[in-house]
């Protein structure tokens, strides 16, 4: 944590550290839990563009984070898929694709997304291209790749991002080969939507197979 974190912040961030701690009790250490909290702030706030939320950010990140380590670690047994979509900024594709999956799946899987390098917000086309589906992205916004989630996933998939994804055996992986919504017109925009929901809807029948 650094010295310009604002006070309200930190006393946020206690809190949660101190909320997951109960809620992971006997799983991980309250140590191990306060690293997580402070550690997702500290990353997310290198490339947050509007820090007014950004503990609460935090808050929703590490608790994502520490059920995938939990569920990695076999700490927690669950009976869906885990997904994760991988991208460069997590502002574009894999976001897409993420929201694409849950509105289509629900909660028969669990589905995450990140970037090996992420931008500070959702792509305004992105956002505008899946309103018109009906598809809120309100509540999203961009997270680094993290260990923790990759070994929690079952099918890992990647849409431009090149070797930054660590490999693990037992994984399903797949490559996409996709524009960057970030460069192009909302007409094509509103393609590519198309083209991921295509690639989506065939990941989902294969993993119900």
């Amino acid at each position: 944590m650094t010295a310009e974190t604002p006070p309200l912040d930190t006393r946020v961030l206690q809190r949660t550290a101190a909320d997951l701690s109960r809620v992971y009790e006997g799983t991980f250490s309250p140590e191990t839990v306060e690293r997580y909290v402070f550690e997702s702030y500290t990353t997310l706030s290198r490339t947050a563009k509007i820090r007014t939320y950004l503990a609460i950010l935090a808050e929703r990140f590490a608790t994502d984070r520490l059920r995938a380590l939990a569920i990695a670690q076999g700490k927690i047994a669950t009976t869906v898929p885990q997904v994760l979509f991988v991208c460069v900024h997590n502002v574009g594709r894999s976001q897409i694709a993420a929201a694409l999956l849950s509105h289509l799946a629900g909660t028969a899987v669990e589905v995450r997304s990140a970037g090996s390098l992420p931008g500070s917000e959702i792509h305004p086309l992105v956002i505008e291209a899946l309103e018109s589906r009906g598809i809120d992205l309100a509540g999203a916004f961009p997270k680094p790749l993290t260990d923790d989630v990759v070994r929690a996933a079952d099918y890992v998939i990647t849409m431009g991002c090149g070797d930054a994804c660590p490999i693990y055996p037992g994984k399903r992986y797949l490559d996409w080969e996709l524009a960057d919504p970030a460069e192009e017109t909302p007409e094509r925009v509103h393609d590519i939507v198309d083209q991921i929901e295509d690639h989506v809807r065939s990941l989902w029948a294969d993993i119900q197979t």
